[in-house]
Order: C-alpha cells, then sequence, then structure tokens
C-alpha cells in the first residue's frame, strides 16, 4: 500500500468517521458518518488526497478538467489540480453548483469553460450516486464529455452500480473495509 494512501486512511479514520445516528443526503439512515470535508480541506490531508486520486483520475486520460457538485467535490477536484500541476499535468478544475446562479451570469459551471472538454466527476463519498450523476448531466449539458466518477470514499452501498448503469465507469479510492468499517 503507498505511503499517501495508509496516511489518508489514518486520517480519515481518526478524524472524519463519526459514529451515531445520521440522515445522509440521500435521506438514508446511518451508523456512522464519514465527514471528508474535515479532512479533505486540512492543509496535511489535501496533498495526500491529491496524490491518491491522481493516479485513479489518469486511467481515464486523456482528461481536460475534474470536479463536482459542490461542496463535497471541490476540495478534491483542487487537491488533483494542485497534485498534477506538480507532477506537470494540466488539469483543470470546476464547480457545478446545486441550481444555477440567480444574479450575474446565470452560470451553474463555475471554472473553465467545459464545452468539448473530456472530464472527470469526482465526490469525497458517495451512498446512492445522486450528487455524481446530477454534475455530470449538468456538464454534459455544458457541452462535456463525461469520462469516469471517481470517489474518494465509497459507503458501498451500490453507487457504483447505479452510476455505471448510468454509463460512466466508476472508481473509488477507498471502501468501508479500508476503513475498519
Amino acid at each position: 500500500m503507498s505511503s499517501a494512501r495508509q496516511q489518508l486512511i489514518e486520517h480519515i479514520s481518526r478524524d472524519a468517521v463519526h459514529h451515531g445516528d445520521f440522515t445522509l443526503t440521500s435521506g438514508k439512515k446511518a451508523t456512522f458518518y464519514i465527514d471528508l470535508r474535515q479532512v479533505s480541506l486540512d492543509h496535511r490531508v489535501a496533498p495526500l488526497i491529491g496524490d491518491v486520486m491522481l493516479p485513479i483520475v489518469e486511467e481515464f486520460a486523456p482528461i481536460d478538467a475534474v470536479g463536482g457538485l459542490t461542496m463535497g467535490a471541490d476540495p478534491i477536484a483542487s487537491a488533483i489540480m494542485h497534485r498534477g500541476l506538480l507532477q506537470g499535468k494540466n488539469l483543470d478544475s470546476f464547480v457545478v453548483r446545486k441550481e444555477p446562479k440567480d444574479h450575474g451570469r446565470g452560470r451553474q459551471i463555475e471554472g473553465p469553460d467545459l464545452s468539448g472538454k473530456r472530464v472527470i466527476i469526482v465526490e469525497d463519498t458517495s451512498t446512492t450516486g445522486g450528487s455524481p450523476l446530477t454534475a455530470a448531466r449538468v456538464a454534459e449539458a455544458a457541452g462535456a464529455t463525461v469520462v469516469a466518477v471517481c470517489v474518494v470514499v465509497d459507503r458501498d452501498t451500490g453507487a457504483d452500480r447505479i452510476i455505471e448503469e448510468a454509463g460512466y465507469p466508476y472508481r473509488a479510492a477507498l471502501h468501508l473495509a479500508d476503513l475498519g468499517l
């Protein structure tokens, strides 16, 4: 196991896994919650996320940009973009709003123009695949070709199947077993 991957597992297990009774974005109930924003926005962990996710994203090269539905995808895309830059890779990142802005240019995607670009939808954690699929549809409506969906932690609840049935290859860096869950 790579050092970055092992360190990422340790940070997530220690700082981002919470036990109790939770309602997930999907509406499903859970006895634990993985709050990746607690670590994805941490200066020590963001580079690890980039290091672990970049090779997964590169399986689908050439890629022009990575991004997804705000808020979970934002730090993931940024980490991949920055770690890629250190390796001489020119990956942009983008943010998909849940709704188009009601002012200014009324954009739903922030960042570079995605028309004609090959993109990967990223997400921090996935339960039902709803957020990545929403982001994929918005990116495609903007003219992008979505070539895959890649998540940091898959909750092992069938999101992979749902996303692949929708036509997108799916990759997860970590699964619940990696976190001892």
